[in-house]
């Protein structure tokens, strides 16, 4: 059945809302892409004059999408090469949706994407509706076909698990981006102490090379090992520089709400350091560099002014 421009309008006035939801549920956002598109070729299929509410429609059948892609995407990913961390969004980008209350960002955040991985499909779904959107529990139980209770125990199920999970503890965004600059200096000073002086003493280091980029396969651990590999990823080489393609600007942004480090080579992201920062010192380092995850990232780079570059890094 062939849409009139009004229900177009329709679909378009839910596609940022969409879009953000995929995006959480799949921490891929060309993933999230596809799915908010087969999401509207279904719209466009239905008898959409019966539909009584089209974002509740809309929303039931993005989340099935959704659910399906993750059941496969579990398969995909015991196969990955290395570590598997999410794509991470610059700030801006409009995938990132709501950020009005402290649930809403740390929904996104990449510390909580990353612990995400942990939970069922259907724990991830019924967590990011109700904390990152506040669908109340009698929806969710509609769009999931389960009952509402069942949704409520999921929910604190699901919330339990992100919460054991997690090392972070609030800090101010001038205090967080003190510390990235403390950092940044510490990482080119060639030596270790000063590093491990910002690190909890747990900290870790994860990447994702995604068999493109190298990165090893196993976290570093512990203040000193993680210290050790910040010192030499700074250090300046001739290899490094070929891997890449130059000498990468660094830049201090945010990605996924969190500080971040971003390095670019002649306007191209190669790569994105989040960290986890604590009141106790940064507790982890998640880095992305397989560039089919920076993508999006290089043209969200490429339409924003970020100044000058604190360094040049290799």
């Amino acid at each position: 059945m062939a849409l009139i421009m009004s229900d177009v309008d329709r679909f378009e006035a839910s596609r940022s809302r969409l879009e953000a939801i995929a995006y959480r549920l799949l921490g891929s956002a060309s993933e999230a892409e596809d799915a908010v598109q087969e999401t509207f070729l279904r719209w466009q299929a239905a008898d959409v004059d019966h539909i009584e509410v089209p974002e509740a429609w809309l929303t039931k059948v993005l989340t099935n999408l959704c659910l399906n892609q993750l059941t496969s995407a579990r398969a995909r990913r015991e196969t990955y090469v290395g570590q598997w961390l999410p794509e991470p969004l610059l700030a801006g980008d409009p995938m990132l949706g709501p950020a009005d209350t402290a649930e809403q960002r740390e929904s996104v955040s990449y510390a909580v994407l990353a612990l995400l991985e942990r939970l069922s499909p259907n724990e991830r779904a019924v967590y990011v509706l109700r904390e990152a959107f506040d669908y109340p529990h009698r929806e969710i139980a509609d769009i999931l076909d389960i009952t509402e209770a069942a949704s409520q125990q999921i929910f604190h199920r699901a919330k339990k698990h992100v919460a054991d999970g997690r090392a972070r503890s609030e800090i101010d965004e001038a205090a967080a981006r003190r510390i990235v600059h403390e950092f940044l200096a510490a990482a080119t000073s060639g030596r270790t102490e000063p590093l491990v002086r910002l690190l909890t003493q747990d900290a870790v280091s994860i990447g994702d090379g995604g068999g493109k980029v190298p990165a090893r396969a196993k976290a570093f651990e512990g203040a000193l090992a993680v210290a050790k590999f910040m010192r030499g990823l700074f250090k300046p080489s001739k290899a490094k520089q070929a891997l890449v393609g130059g000498s990468p600007e660094v830049y201090a942004t945010t990605a996924n709400g969190d500080p971040a480090i971003v390095a670019v080579v002649d306007g191209r992201v190669v790569g994105v350091m989040c960290l986890e920062i604590t009141a106790e010192g940064i507790a982890a380092f998640r880095n992305q560099v397989n560039p089919d995850k920076l993508e999006r990232a290089t043209r969200r780079w490429a339409a924003a002014d970020h100044g000058e570059p604190l360094l040049s890094a290799f």
